[in-house]
């Protein structure tokens, strides 16, 4: 009726349900799929090299939280690189500290 292997899947199902419950067990398939998902495309990216970055500056969230803290400060933030920004800020942040 049953063969071997299929005997063998049936108590594997029914030992995990016992362990940890059947409301664990999507859980543990999610867990199992982005594992499996993560280990494909680092196989993907082994075999084809890293994938290609963008050479032109493009708005990043990390761009528009500096914009947001500059504003903040009153920091200008016209015609001035992201760098120069930083920086405005960092000293900004850094006169706020001593004169407190």
């Amino acid at each position: 009726m049953f063969g071997a292997w299929e005997l063998l899947i049936i108590l594997l199902v029914v030992v995990v349900i016992i362990l940890w419950g059947p409301s664990k067990i999507p859980e543990l398939a999610r867990a199992v799929g982005r594992a499996k998902g993560e280990f494909e495309k680092a196989s993907r990216e082994y075999s084809y090299g890293s994938p290609k970055t963008k050479t032109t500056e493009s708005k990043t969230p990390s761009d528009d939280m500096i914009l947001l803290i500059a504003k903040g400060l009153g920091i200008n933030t016209e015609g001035k690189s992201r760098d120069q920004i930083f920086l405005e800020i960092t000293s900004a942040i850094k006169t706020n500290k001593t004169s407190s």
